[in-house]
């Protein structure tokens, strides 16, 4: 039983550690991979499709300042994160965001459309803990009932305490997750920023 255990937890570790690796990757085949979060339209005034790889390196690659931007011709897409780096003193969350850019031309500007994603790992583990604690406390308070918990007073305290601590946990849980996400989009749209600026730049400016 131990043993089936550990295996249990080696396996699980390493897969949030292969989502989150492949969820970094900025490859045509992983560009698309995460669970999909949020998207923000926009418009790229003055600029053109046709002439927008003159910004990146032959490979496709624009370094910003603070991430990466990746452009697919052929797909009419730019991949876009924030920069991770191994042993970064910038704090980090559990909720890493990257974005994939849908380009479309309308007239002498191009239509944007970026489509945030986190990796499915924490997306999943945040759903299953909060999905734990809300039927762990609904559970809790349907057995209290039944068991004659709520028949005096001093039992009828301790099931609102233990309800109170339990909605208390939610509480917590869900401001974590809100400034978590905030301070991951605030990153991500630092580097969008900076992609929209660098493209904006005649390119012999830039080159």
């Amino acid at each position: 039983m131990i043993l089936a255990g550990l295996f249990a937890g080696i396996l699980f570790v390493g897969l949030v550690v292969g989502d989150w690796l492949y969820f970094i990757r900025l490859t045509p085949d992983a560009i698309r991979y995460g669970c999909r979060v949020a998207s923000n339209p926009d418009q790229w005034p003055g600029t053109a499709l046709a002439t927008l790889g003159g910004r990146f390196t032959p490979e496709g690659v624009l370094m910003l300042p603070h991430g990466v931007a990746w452009f697919y011709p052929q797909l009419s897409q730019i991949a876009i994160r924030p920069q991770y780096r191994l042993f970064s003193r910038r704090f980090r969350t559990a909720w890493p965001v990257k974005g994939l850019i849908q380009l479309s031309q309308q007239d002498g500007s191009l239509n944007t459309l970026c489509v945030k994603r986190m990796p499915w790992s924490s997306a999943i583990i945040t759903l299953l803990w909060f999905a734990l604690v809300l039927i762990g406390s609904l559970t809790f308070v349907v057995q209290y009932a039944l068991d004659g918990g709520f028949a005096s007073l001093g039992g009828t305290l301790t099931g609102v305490a233990v309800m109170a601590l339990a909605a208390l946990v939610l509480a917590f849980g869900l401001v974590t997750g809100a400034l978590a996400y905030r301070l991951e989009d605030s990153r991500l749209m630092k580097v969008y920023a900076e992609l929209r600026d660098a493209v904006a730049l005649p390119i012999s400016s830039s080159s």
